[in-house]
């Protein structure tokens, strides 16, 4: 071990970073109970997927009709890849001495050739054995086992913080935080749960400055000018705040709304509320489907809850209510979660292969570039929303119209359309970086194509990764919310932004104009957010760039959408 490595220099000054760590563990634990049904949410949609899933491939390769020849042809194709990362990590003894009497120029892809045939005889093996069933009935176990911990209290919880709760004829609440108003006990909550965002914020921000002072190396490194020049960049500070919001939003979604997504979103009719009645002169209850209907908001005054308002139940609406009665609030928070799943899945499935791609046309060029460049154009001389509704109509009785309400498979048509706009932002920096002298001699030296593009490539398109990405994430939830308007996309009750626009369409123009109008706005707003993060993390990448985007890549990227 390096006498100055940051072992080292925890060993010998170990009380900063324990304390550090003291406090995550206790940030932790106040929300230990939301991670661990987090957690409990993920595994259990995993294995709902798991099993049909299983069974669709398996009728696939039985049937051997184009669904078996696109199922074996993708498998052949994912089996190469692994073969690929685990001989380029890790390797295979046996592989290299069954491989070692080939020439050296095939014998690498015949190291890959092998293990990736291994792969795809152990796949084939899961799947015609059953193998899925015991990964699912040990994943249910997994799951079992931390249960019990997801029901333990949090510090945000509903239950910590209750909003739900009647008024007596004296004026006085029941059932609610301290018996105070529906409004200030959602207020109270609503005002911990951003306390909480802002200690973890502030606390990864002192871990920063501790490991800057006592456990890093360098006296100083470029880091340090980048969140120098952030510090200062006023309008990214502006996007990094909405984002921020939009996060904590997606995150706490269960813990914000006024009532849970169960009750008011998904199983109206299941559930039950206490109110006063003053015709009985008692407490009696109501089916909150029944207490909805006579809360709609449907543009006129006698029927309209608008922001900040309580309906006849002491249900308190701080966006007003829906059409259908349900509250808006609720709705949209839960739509925020929504929205970021699909928009990471999208973005983080067309970076990918538009990386792969740009690195692959910067260091082959000739065939390969022109192959890249001409399905790229065949792909972006389409409409785009021309494109997203025909995919979406096409694949809709597909198992991924199953996966997260059809947000998977949402996912996957935005990523297929999308992956030519970053291509085209990443294929430039790739050339330039392509002609570097280190590369040359990385090639000259024998370093396999793989090898170089993964270790003297890659590392330097992390900064525009980055920066498009977050451009192309408000894009991509701008082009979730317009098919959700047009009625494509995640299938209802499902809740997402673009569907409360269109609810409330027809009623822009009367009392009732919240439904459209404060969700029009959120979209609006987060993707400029995202927006000025991805201006942000350009100046501090690169200082020296343009402020306008006069690429056509990077202004798809910033108006996003369709």
């Amino acid at each position: 071990m390096a006498p100055d490595s940051p072992s080292a220099r925890f060993r010998s000054r170990p009380l900063p970073a324990l304390g550090w760590f003291t406090g995550v563990a206790v940030l932790i634990a106040a929300e230990l109970g939301r991670m661990a049904a987090g957690a409990v949410s993920v595994g259990t949609a995993v294995a709902a997927a798991t099993g049909p899933t299983a069974t669709w491939v398996r009728g696939a390769l039985a049937s051997r009709g184009p669904a078996g020849v696109a199922v074996v042809g993708l498998s052949v194709l994912l089996a190469w890849l692994v073969g690929v990362v685990v001989a380029a990590r890790v390797g295979s003894e046996r592989v290299e001495a069954a491989t070692a009497a080939l020439p050296p120029r095939l014998r690498r892809p015949a190291e890959r050739v092998g293990l990736g045939g291994v792969v795809l005889v152990g796949c084939w093996l899961a799947v015609r054995f059953g193998a899925a069933d015991a990964v699912h009935a040990v994943g249910e176990t997994a799951l079992a086992a931390v249960r019990p911990i997801a029901d333990l209290p949090t510090l945000t919880a509903r239950e910590t913080v209750p909003n739900r709760g009647y008024q007596l004829p004296d004026g006085t609440w029941r059932g609610t935080f301290l018996g105070l108003s529906p409004a200030v006990a959602w207020g109270v909550r609503v005002l911990l749960i951003h306390l909480y965002v802002l200690a973890w914020a502030a606390w990864v921000w002192v871990g920063y400055l501790l490991f800057r002072a006592h456990y890093r190396r360098a006296d100083w490194t470029p880091r340090d000018d980048a969140v120098r020049r952030l510090r200062g960049h006023r309008w990214g500070q502006f996007g990094l705040v909405v984002v921020g919001l939009f996060l904590t939003m997606a995150l706490f979604a269960p813990s914000l709304g006024t009532t849970t997504a169960e009750q008011n979103l998904y199983s109206p009719f299941s559930h039950t509320i206490q109110y006063y009645d003053p015709d009985l002169g008692r407490v009696t209850e109501i089916l909150v489907g029944n207490a909805n209907s006579q809360t709609r908001s449907v543009g006129y005054a006698a029927e309209n809850l608008g922001p900040g308002s309580y309906d006849r139940f002491g249900r308190f609406h701080p966006f007003g209510t829906l059409t259908n009665g349900k509250d808006l609030f609720t709705f949209l928070v839960h739509g925020a979660r929504v929205s970021l799943v699909v928009g990471l899945l999208s973005v983080g499935a067309s970076t990918v292969v538009a990386t792969a791609f740009a690195l692959l046309s910067a260091y082959y060029r000739g065939v390969a570039d022109l192959i890249l460049v001409v399905t790229s154009d065949t792909v972006m001389g389409v409409p785009r929303l021309l494109l997203l509704i025909l995919l979406t109509v096409l694949l809709a009785d597909t198992p991924l119209a199953g996966l997260y309400d059809g947000g998977v498979l949402l996912a996957l048509v935005l990523a297929a359309t999308g992956w030519p706009f970053l291509w085209r932002a990443f294929r430039g920096p790739s050339l330039q970086i392509a002609e570097r002298d280190w590369v040359d001699a990385a090639r000259n030296y024998g370093q396999s194509p793989l090898g170089i593009m993964r270790l003297h490539m890659l590392p330097y398109l992390v900064g525009y990764l980055l920066i498009y990405s977050s451009l192309v994430l408000g894009g991509v939830i701008l082009a979730i919310a317009g098919l959700s308007f047009l009625g494509l996309g995640v299938t209802p009750p499902t809740p997402e932004w673009g569907r409360a626009v269109d609810m409330g369409r027809e009623y822009v123009a009367t009392e009732s104009w919240h439904i459209s109008l404060i969700p029009g706005a959120m979209v609006t707003l987060v993707v400029i957010g995202f927006n000025a993060v991805g201006d942000a993390l350009r100046d501090v990448v690169d200082p020296q760039s343009d402020s306008g985007a006069t690429d056509p890549s990077e202004t798809e990227s910033r108006g996003g959408g369709v």
